[in-house]
């Protein structure tokens, strides 16, 4: 979940990213609730890693994301936004 302070991300990166921005702001147009949208792209994920990965680099790629969290890197990130607060 780190930003990519040293510019490594794979090139497909931005382009997925990009994507998945585009049907999050097509989901909230459709009023769908917030935690409904977060739910369902979080379960699409882990179905990818599922398919793509072994348990244990699940696991490794699960507890980097709970790193940022507990890190508070998230938590800056909200407050980057206009108001301090998240606006899905």
């Amino acid at each position: 979940m780190q930003l990519d302070p040293q510019g490594v991300a794979p090139d497909d990166l931005s382009h997925a990213g990009s994507v998945v921005d585009k049907a999050i702001e097509y989901m909230m147009e459709q009023n769908i609730a917030p935690v409904s949208v977060a739910s369902a792209l979080l379960g699409g994920a882990l179905g990818l890693l599922a398919r793509t990965m072994d348990d244990r680099s699940i696991a490794g790629v699960l507890r980097n994301a709970l790193a940022s969290v507990e890190s508070g890197e998230l938590r800056e990130m909200r407050e980057q936004l206009p108001g301090g607060q998240a606006q899905l």
